[in-house]
């Protein structure tokens, strides 16, 4: 398994199983997982359970981390209003590495722009939007499309859990070219 952080990103009226079972899911495979806010120190779940974050997104660096999660809920509607919170979706997608998205998630990944020409399911309450976003939504537990892993709802979330692990094995962070170069000499 990689070495490097899987981050989650977490916002008001989270989805609180698209959160927690991936968590732990990772946690299980030897994957160090931080969460990450936009402002406050705790979020509660659409369910109500509480969710304490370990730091701000602009607190994490793309080179740091090894994949990260874009859950649903009600937050990726908030979470899609954060600059930062774009800019590292793109930087992480950009490295190469694992892009995780279930249910209202994808909204994050549209408004990052990454989406284009690409296979994905969410929730069928957003099939409009990714397919306007110029994406081929796919109706499946779990769709595997190079470096993007999505899902539709909680009922997914054994497939989408597996799919994550399975993508994390096989993503290689990128090393910029400067490291790269220095341990060939």
């Amino acid at each position: 398994m990689t070495s490097g952080t899987f981050l989650i990103l977490v916002g008001p009226e989270y989805e609180d199983l698209e959160v927690w079972y991936p968590k732990l899911r990772v946690e299980e495979a030897g994957v160090t997982t931080a969460l990450a806010g936009i402002g406050e120190p705790s979020y509660r779940g659409k369910h109500g359970y509480p969710c304490p974050v370990d730091g701000h997104v602009r607190d994490f660096a793309a080179e740091d981390l090894v994949g990260i999660l874009a859950p649903g809920g009600w937050a990726p509607d908030k979470l899609r209003r954060d600059p930062d919170v774009l800019q590292l979706v793109r930087d992480v997608h950009a490295a190469g590495r694992l892009v995780a998205t279930i249910c209202h998630g994808p909204w994050i990944l549209i408004s990052a722009g990454i989406v284009r020409g690409r296979r994905l399911t969410s929730t069928v309450g957003i099939r409009d939007d990714v397919i306007n976003a110029g994406a081929t939504w796919v109706d499946a537990p779990v769709v595997v499309d190079g470096n993007l892993v999505s899902s539709r709802v909680p009922k997914d979330l054994p497939a989408f859990g597996a799919a994550i692990v399975e993508g994390l094995a096989r993503t290689e962070p990128r090393r910029p070219a400067a490291a790269t170069d220095r341990l060939a000499q």
